[in-house]
């Protein structure tokens, strides 16, 4: 499961309604799921195929703080990539089996793209809201823990009493954009290293 986070003025309704409206049309269709505190897009093909199954790429949208985490989750592509290795095998065996099945690959292929469609949307909805995956400004606070000051991150004292704030700055995720405490050496929610300066 891919998953990014957004910080900025960007909430999960917004972003299910963006990718509704963009893949419900077509051979695609795509319908949103109001949980408790997160919506579920799903994304499908229409019809039920031959070979690969039903296409279908599931996002999880929850918020968080001063933003949304999204999770797509590949594991319907499990069949496509199955369909895929069948055929291979099989026009390894007979060259010519490869021609039945140039409809169903060419649909399998189209199908396997859609995870990467799913971001791109996401990516410039983020965009036109000013959103990203950097930390947004009042999560780069850090809060002196002597006066209670806040202070910017990176800062090497604090600007009120001077006492030094040490490495107790969060940062961001280079990967998936998520807010990680101090000292972390991998980031909890997608595993990338975390690149200190």
């Amino acid at each position: 499961m891919d998953q990014r986070t957004y910080h900025g003025e960007l909430n999960a309704l917004d972003i299910a309604q963006a990718l509704i409206a963009e893949f419900d049309h077509g051979n695609l269709r795509a319908q949103g799921i109001r949980g408790e505190d997160s919506i579920i897009v799903q994304i499908a093909s229409r019809e039920m195929r031959a070979s690969g199954g039903e296409t279908a790429v599931t996002v999880h949208l929850s918020p968080v703080e001063d933003g949304v985490l999204v999770k797509v989750g590949q594991q319907q592509w499990l069949g496509v990539a199955a369909s895929l290795g069948m055929t291979a095998l099989a026009a390894l065996k007979n060259p010519l089996s490869l021609l039945g099945r140039l409809d169903d690959v060419a649909q399998d292929i189209l199908s396997l793209q859609i995870t990467e469609r799913v971001w791109r949307s996401i990516d410039r909805l983020a965009q036109a809201h000013g959103a990203s995956q950097e930390i947004s400004e009042r999560l780069r606070r850090l809060v002196c823990p002597y006066c209670l000051t806040a202070n910017s991150v990176g800062a090497p004292h604090c600007l009120a009493c001077g006492a030094p704030l040490g490495l107790q700055q969060p940062v961001g995720c280079a990967e998936c954009g998520f807010v990680v405490p101090a000292g972390a050496v991998r980031c909890p929610q997608c595993g990338a290293a975390i690149a200190r300066a």
